[in-house]
Order: C-alpha cells, then sequence, then structure tokens
C-alpha cells in the first residue's frame, strides 16, 4: 500500500510540475525530483537506469532489435471448390507466378496423392504440398476425393495454408440409392459372369487349335512345294556349271586351232562368227522363255521382302 501510495504521488508531483514542458522538463528533472521527494525511490530509479544502459552495452546491435511474427493462414478464397458436370474442380492460386488454376478430379477415381502430384506438376516452385483435417491431422495420400471433399480441410503449399470449405451436395434420396446399388451389383455380376481373363485364354486357345488345323493342311502342299524348290535349284546348278564347262571347251578348241593347227588369219573369222551364233543363242533362249511381269509378280513372296499383298494387288 505505501509503494502504491508513492507511485500515485510521484505521477500527480510529475503532471503538475512538468506541464508542456515534456513531463518534468525532461528525464534529468524528474529524476532530480524524485529524488528530492522520495530518496530510497530515486535510488532504485537510478540504479534500474545504470543497470538497463549496462545491458544495452552488452548486446549487439542485432541482439536489440524486436521480433515480429506474421501469420502465414491465407483466406479461403485463393482455393474454391465447385462442381462441374457433376466433377468437383478445385482453383488454386499458383505460388511461383500468383494465378489461379484449375484442376478437375474424378472422385470415385482419383486420389489425395493424385491431386498433390498434380499441383507439384503444374508449379514447379512448390516444395511441400499436403493437405490436414482441421484438427491438423494429415490426410493420407491414398484417401479418395469424394471422402476429402465431405469435410473442410486445409491445404499447406510451401509455408501457405489454406482453408477450404467444399460445398455440401446433397444426398441421394433413398429411391435413387437403392436404383444405384442396383446398377453396381448388376455391374458387379455382369463382370463376374463375363470372366474377362477365362474368356482371353479360351479365344487364344481356340485360335491355336485353327492354326495347328490349317498347318496339317497345308503340310502335303508344303511338302511338294520343298520337293520342287529342290529339284528347281538342282537343274540351276547344273545349268550353271554346264555353261561354264562350254565356255572353257570353246576356249581350249579355238585356242588349239589358233595356235597348233591354224594360223590366227584363218581362225580370226571363226572366232567372230562363233561368238556372233552364241549371243543370237541367248537371245533366242530369252525370247522363247521370258515371262509377263504379273508372272514374276506372282512368283515374289511378300513375306520374304517383306511386301504387304496389297502392293501387289494395285500393280496388277
Amino acid at each position: 500500500m505505501a509503494a502504491a501510495a508513492g507511485r500515485s504521488l510521484l505521477l500527480l508531483l510529475s503532471s503538475r510540475s512538468g506541464g508542456g514542458g515534456g513531463g518534468c522538463g525532461g528525464a534529468g528533472g524528474c529524476g532530480a525530483l524524485t529524488a528530492g521527494c522520495f530518496p530510497g525511490l530515486g535510488v532504485s530509479r537510478h540504479r534500474q537506469q545504470q543497470h538497463h544502459r549496462t545491458v544495452h552495452q552488452r548486446l549487439a546491435p542485432w541482439q536489440s532489435l524486436g521480433v515480429v511474427y506474421c501469420s502465414t493462414v491465407v483466406p479461403s478464397d485463393d482455393v474454391t471448390v465447385v462442381y462441374q458436370n457433376g466433377l468437383p474442380v478445385i482453383s488454386v492460386r499458383l505460388p511461383s507466378r500468383r494465378e489461379r488454376c484449375q484442376f478437375t478430379l474424378k472422385p470415385i477415381s482419383d486420389s489425395v496423392g493424385v491431386f498433390l502430384r498434380q499441383l507439384q506438376e503444374e508449379d514447379r516452385g512448390i516444395d511441400r504440398v499436403a493437405i490436414y483435417s482441421p484438427d491438423g491431422v494429415r490426410v493420407a495420400a491414398s484417401t479418395g476425393i469424394d471422402l476429402l471433399l465431405l469435410d473442410d480441410f486445409k491445404l499447406v503449399i510451401n509455408d501457405l495454408t489454406y482453408h477450404v470449405r467444399p460445398p455440401k451436395r446433397d444426398l441421394l434420396s433413398h429411391e435413387n440409392a437403392a436404383t444405384l446399388n442396383d446398377v453396381k451389383t448388376l455391374v458387379q455380376q455382369l463382370y463376374t459372369t463375363l470372366c474377362i481373363e477365362q474368356h482371353q485364354l479360351n479365344k487364344e486357345r481356340e485360335l491355336i487349335e485353327r492354326l495347328e488345323g490349317l498347318k496339317q493342311q497345308l503340310a502335303p502342299l508344303e511338302k511338294v512345294r520343298i520337293e520342287i524348290s529342290r529339284k528347281a535349284e538342282k537343274r540351276t546348278t547344273l545349268v550353271l556349271w554346264g555353261g561354264l564347262a562350254y565356255m572353257a571347251t570353246q576356249f581350249g578348241v579355238l585356242a588349239r586351232l589358233t595356235w597348233w593347227e591354224y594360223s590366227w588369219d584363218i581362225m580370226e573369222p571363226v572366232t567372230y562368227f562363233i561368238t556372233y551364233g552364241s549371243a543370237m543363242a541367248m537371245y533366242a533362249y530369252f525370247v522363247m522363255t521370258r515371262q509377263a511381269e504379273m508372272d514374276l509378280k506372282r512368283l515374289r513372296d511378300p513375306l520374304q521382302v517383306h511386301l504387304p499383298l496389297r502392293q501387289i494387288g494395285e500393280k496388277d
């Protein structure tokens, strides 16, 4: 009580003596008046000022600066959720360029992880992105979008926190819900009845059986083709070697007649007519055995020359 009365009297004397002179004529006058009226209080005040000056002398300049705290909570207008054509569309203001971007999600198939990956792919400046419940519990990436939009949530992008309030959708009536359940049950029964994997296996087995039947039908024809091909190759080889033997025999006979039996003057016109006659014989063979272009195309195997069948058909 004595200390409180002393402080009240000190304030009263300070206001009366100072007037418009800046509060007791500055710090020195007020201190002197206080010391004169209350010696004990003046000494205490003087010690506090000295201690305050000593602390300021010991502290570094950066340590004497004040710290200002700011909030990172962003208004919910930067993140909005609307439904377009039955699909949720989340509009987010990206941090890098401060422009809005819309993300259309699928409630059933998409999850929270898909939405977060889309955010990071759209803005490479996003280092950290997560979704929390209003209580501060982090939402797992496997949570479906339909479950996320049932209640409010927080979207954290880097150091910004967005409060998102999805619009409430009308619940299905009992009749519509029953119809939807019937449709789901029918789809499940249809998928179970069709048994897609088993159908594919049966189809593959059927095609393999048909291929084996065609191979059995083509087996005799394939044997005939191989026999004909072997005979043709053998005959071609005989003709080639026979032609080489004929040319070697002709060369030997003409050389014998030219250098041993007769002279070059006699054999020169003979060799000319023999050469010209051989050319005429080759030309006659070509004329007699030539084949039309379409017949040659028919003999070509499109699988070996990598040509489609329609190319041959168009040229024909």
